[in-house]
């Protein structure tokens, strides 16, 4: 990770890609799925480890990777790739800390983002984003694996 600035005793830091290694990606979706089971309540377990895969793949090579730490350990990560958050996700000990507010200042700041996924069953992260300044302008039937769960396209 970069040397930044401390956000209330988190460090936050870029992972290029050359140094995600197999440890890191594998702590990094244990927490995925704890965010997930948190805030994704209509997502079933079979859900949950069904998009594993595609988690996985995205957190390998997602062009920016951002990660928390708290000391030693990932609390947090949000990836970013051609103007777009394609995830941002925290371990739920971790909500409501000011961490994803960073984390999306961030990404506003370092590499101009200005859109935004959100799964429509999931109000409290739509209600996040909006608050960030996004609005929703098109909504989708299902997310971009062909699933059953609508999608909310928001642009700042």
């Amino acid at each position: 990770m970069s040397n930044v600035p401390e956000h209330e005793g988190f460090v936050i830091g870029v992972v290029g890609k050359e140094r995600r290694d197999p440890a890191l990606i594998s702590r990094l979706l244990h927490l995925w799925k704890a965010s997930v089971r948190a805030s994704h309540r209509f997502l079933t377990e079979a859900d949950i480890d069904r998009l594993a895969p595609q988690a996985e793949e995205a957190l390998r090579h997602v062009n920016t990777l951002w990660i928390v730490r708290d000391r030693l350990r990932p609390v947090g990560f949000m990836g970013v790739q051609e103007r777009k958050i394609e995830m941002l996700f925290l371990h739920p000990e971790y909500f409501r800390k000011g961490l994803g507010r960073e984390l999306v200042q961030r990404a506003f700041d370092e590499s101009d983002a200005i859109f935004v996924d959100v799964n429509e069953q999931n109000p409290g992260a739509t209600r996040f984003y909006e608050r960030m300044g996004f609005r929703v302008f098109r909504r989708n039937e299902h997310d971009s694996g062909g699933n059953p769960f609508p999608i909310l396209e928001m642009k700042r």
